[in-house]
């Protein structure tokens, strides 16, 4: 059995997915709602926590479903990027945040959290939003742009 840390120094771990359609060149994306935690209004992947003993890739095939409807296998995810923040609004202690890149999946795009988000909607890669979340904004475009693969929010630097 793995060692387990007090709870209370424990990173929170997430997983989000960019939904790409390389034929169209568009992503999934979703907007906060008024009701949402923390980002009201602004824009974001498909995001989500990750459940104790749950792989990562299970977490993002479960919240991508959750939040928009569309299915993907967790074996058909690729890490596109990774995101270690210092600290978060529901993780005072840090978060790592794994963002798969998801090329292939079934069933059709729909706001299954109306409360949390105010809209689900594919977006054209050359008119990503402004007003979206810092770190999944950097992710989607150090993807995109084949950028860093790592980017680290909240830290001091050297």
């Amino acid at each position: 059995m793995p060692p387990t840390a007090h709870p209370a120094l424990k990173s929170l771990l997430v997983a989000a997915v960019i939904v790409h359609d390389d034929t169209t060149d568009r992503v999934v994306l979703l907007q906060r709602s008024e009701n949402a935690k923390f980002a009201q209004g602004m824009w974001d992947l498909p995001v989500g926590k990750n459940e104790p003993g749950e792989p990562i890739t299970a977490t993002a095939a479960r919240e991508l479903y959750e939040e928009t409807g569309l299915l993907v296998k967790p074996e058909s995810l690729t890490v596109a990027h990774i995101i270690h923040g210092a600290w978060g609004v529901e993780a005072p202690n840090g978060f790592l945040t794994v963002v798969f890149a998801a090329h292939d999946w079934t069933g059709e795009l729909e706001n299954r959290e109306p409360r949390k988000h105010s809209q689900v909607r594919w977006v054209d890669t050359d008119a990503i939003p402004d007003a979206f979340v810092d770190t999944t904004a950097s992710a989607l475009h150090q993807y995109l742009n084949k950028g860093s693969d790592v980017s680290l929010d909240g830290w001091p630097t050297a």
